[in-house]
């Protein structure tokens, strides 16, 4: 018998789904949506954010602040789309300079496998302050460390934007939640398998959150995760529609 690549078998699969079972389908699994170029502004208000779901992300730690946290993806012909929202009552973080340890304070994590079969991915880090740390990590049996992009400029540079509700942008404000929209370019995956995606195919990936307000360090995390976010065999599907 012959054998189905497992992208077309996805599509198809998508095909026969009703939009709204697409919508409400199980948080294991994100199905993102296409869209057209828009440009971001930090809130999510451009119409096609309607056409993805929320994506919750759980917590996993005890602690008497469960802060909401949510993503939605979008996919367009030039590059990859994320709105991520995080409930929050004070703004716990320090760094504003870019590629630094940004995850010793608040900050909304996003890891990105576009070949479930390479022990290799992609990782994106923003906090409410707006600054980022963008990684590619390659996992040898847990063993893993962080490089950084080369040539990160011009048309490869991840746009985004942060909004903060009910507050200031500033270390210690006290806030209702924040926002970040992110727009990552095809050109940064640049020698990616798998980019830029299409129809059917299937990411693997995870979600995750650290927040510091109750001074203690607090976790989200889409994926089960055991010991730390880097346990990719446990990365969920991400596919695109």
């Amino acid at each position: 018998m012959m054998s189905i690549p497992l992208f077309l078998f996805y599509s198809f699969l998508i095909l026969l789904t009703p939009m709204d079972n697409l919508r409400n389908s199980d948080q294991d699994t994100l199905i993102v949506p296409q869209c057209t170029d828009f440009e971001i502004d930090g809130k999510g208000t451009n119409s096609q954010w309607n056409n993805a779901r929320w994506l919750t992300v759980p917590i996993l730690d005890n602690t008497e602040k469960k802060y909401e946290t949510k993503v939605k993806m979008l996919y367009s012909s030039t590059g990859i789309y994320v709105l991520a929202h995080c409930e929050d009552e004070k703004i716990t973080t320090d760094y504003t300079e870019d590629q630094g340890d940004i995850w010793e304070g608040d900050v909304f994590e996003i890891f990105l496998q576009t070949d479930p079969e390479n022990p290799l991915y992609f990782e994106y880090e923003i906090n409410p302050l707006g600054t980022e740390l963008v990684l590619l990590i390659p996992n040898n049996k847990g063993v893993f460390f962080g490089w950084q992009p080369w040539h990160y400029e011009g048309d490869r540079v991840v746009k985004r934007k942060v909004h903060i509700e009910g507050g200031e942008m500033k270390n210690g404000a006290k806030i209702n939640g924040w926002t970040a929209e992110l727009f990552f370019p095809y050109k940064l995956f640049r020698a990616f398998k798998n980019v830029p995606p299409s129809p059917g195919m299937e990411w693997k990936g995870n979600f995750t959150r650290m927040d510091y307000d109750s001074g203690e360090r607090i976790k989200w995390s889409w994926a089960p995760i055991e010991f730390t976010f880097h346990e990719y065999e446990k990365f969920k599907p991400i596919i695109f529609k």
